[in-house]
Formats: structure tokens, C-alpha cells, sequence
């Protein structure tokens, strides 16, 4: 009789469980099978295998170059450049441009 009364207390997990096999298996037998969604993807899926292969054949032929430091930082000019002028570069004509802004009361 324990066993019993400890398996009363599931006894929703175990209907769940059973209600979710029923709706699987519903929708498992409506479901188109696996040869006929294979026979409709076949294209798809030989395209990708040979892109994936030569992908990997060309990372082996040729693998990626060596990066320094140097080649890392080349971009970084043109970052600062382009995210604002720096006091420098300006040649001190940022410091003249500044002027504090006067209130008029």
C-alpha cells in the first residue's frame, strides 16, 4: 500500500506524461516521413555538404595568414579619424574654436 500511495502522488506527471505520448504519436502518423522530406531537401542538403567540403579542403590547402601585431593596428587611424578629431591633428585650432558660451539674460 505505500507504493500505491507514493504513485497517487504523481498521479498528474503520469497523466501528462501519457496525454503528451498520445499527441506525439498524433502528430508523428499526420506527419510527412523521413524519406519524403529527404526526397525534398536532397538539393539543399548535397549543396551544403559540398560547400562544407571545400570550405574544409581550402582551410588545408591554404591555411589563413599569420597576424602581428602591426597587422592588427592598421585600421586604428582610421578609427580615430573617423570617431573625431583629436587637439594634435588639429594643430591647436580646436583650442582657439572654443569659446565659452555667453548667456544672454
Amino acid at each position: 500500500m505505500a507504493i500505491k500511495e507514493h504513485l497517487l502522488r504523481f498521479k498528474l506527471h503520469f497523466a501528462v506524461a501519457v496525454f503528451a505520448a498520445i499527441i506525439i504519436t498524433y502528430f508523428s502518423y499526420l506527419g510527412p516521413t523521413f524519406s519524403s522530406l529527404v526526397g525534398f531537401f536532397w538539393p539543399l542538403l548535397l549543396s551544403t555538404t559540398f560547400l562544407l567540403a571545400t570550405v574544409a579542403v581550402l582551410l588545408r590547402i591554404s591555411p589563413p595568414p599569420h597576424t602581428d601585431a602591426a597587422a592588427c593596428r592598421a585600421g586604428d587611424d582610421i578609427i580615430d579619424y573617423v570617431a573625431g578629431a583629436h587637439y594634435e591633428q588639429l594643430g591647436g585650432a580646436a583650442a582657439a574654436e572654443e569659446r565659452p558660451i555667453q548667456i544672454a539674460l
